[in-house]
């Protein structure tokens, strides 16, 4: 029997198909025989007991200038498919969490969300670093700014940052004398209202802020390592940065041993571990990316293997 697939996403056609890491799973499942949707998230609702969804069956190609043929939507109760690959970009707001709802209510009639619900709700992709305190640099999370002021005169350069946003938005660098390190502050903190991340500066990241994928718990053999454009005190690719790869270190797979296991029993089957220097900064799990350099690098089909993962947990 064909393995019914829907996916959530933001608007397919506005992907970047050269890098974007749900074509490449919806690639590897068409690959695989699988029927894949493309579910909007604004057509996912529920309606007298059941979540049903605006689906467009959908054919994808590896096509830069033409990857994608949606055919006639047809509204489809979510607990019919056998997998919904939950590929929505952050921001993390209330409408998010909404969908996490849906979807949870949807896995209680039988299809399998990846990554799952609740972990999605639970595991903040900044905050649930400090679960490993013995892998993080110093943190400090709160909204009081003398706190942070205290903070910032003990660690001499910090680095701050929202937890609730994606791609470098929104972080800032301190360093200790700096003019504007009180309307940074007050700007991020929304004068106490708002809670915020921050930690000890890591001037490693000119080495690279690097990205390990972990499928069901376990490393990916080699991670990609995103280097600053010149001038940028940010290593995201979405900041302008570069890359190359890398094979995993000791310290590298120390960290993905400590964390994998965790995220396995929460139900996260895909995650992206951020790694500067020796110290673990943020751990992904909306829309972890990166999928598409490490198989150009090394020749790889990681979205191959997650599926067959997935595909594994539905026998």
């Amino acid at each position: 029997m064909t393995i019914q697939l829907g996916v959530v996403m933001d608007p397919i056609a506005t992907i970047q198909p050269a890098k974007d890491s749900t074509l490449a799973m919806m690639l590897a499942a068409q690959r695989r025989g699988w029927q894949v949707y493309y579910l909007p998230p604004e057509g996912v609702m529920l309606r007298d007991g059941r979540v049903r969804a605006q689906a467009f069956p959908t054919t994808v190609r590896d096509d830069p200038h033409d990857w994608f043929t949606l055919d006639t939507p047809r509204t489809l109760a979510l607990g019919t498919l056998d997998v919904i690959l939950m590929r929505k970009d952050p921001p993390f707001d209330m409408e998010y969490v909404y969908m996490t709802y849906l979807l949870e209510h949807a896995a209680r009639e039988g299809v399998q969300v990846v990554n799952a619900p609740r972990a999605l709700r639970d595991c903040n992709e900044k905050f649930s670093t400090t679960w490993f305190p013995d892998c993080i640099p110093p943190t400090l999370v709160g909204r009081e700014r003398d706190a942070f002021l205290a903070f910032l005169a003990e660690q001499e350069r910090i680095v701050v940052k929202p937890l609730d946003a994606m791609g470098g938005a929104s972080v800032f660098r301190i360093e200790r004398g700096d003019p504007n390190t009180n309307v940074i502050l007050e700007t991020l903190l929304d004068h106490g209202r708002r809670t915020v991340l921050a930690q000890r500066f890591l001037p490693e990241y000119r080495q690279g802020d690097k990205r390990i994928l972990l499928i069901d718990g376990e490393p990916v053999d080699y991670m990609l390592a995103r280097l600053p454009a010149p001038g940028e005190g940010r290593a995201n690719l979405a900041a302008g940065g570069s890359y190359e790869g890398r094979p995993l270190g000791r310290r590298e797979r120390e960290i993905a041993t400590r964390v994998g296991p965790v995220l396995r029993e929460r139900g996260v089957l895909f995650a992206g571990l951020d790694v500067i220097g020796d110290w673990l900064t943020e751990i992904n799990i909306t829309s972890p990316t990166c999928i598409r350099e490490l198989d150009r690098l090394y020749g790889l089909d990681i979205a191959g293997d997650l599926l067959a993962r997935v595909e594994a947990r539905l026998d």
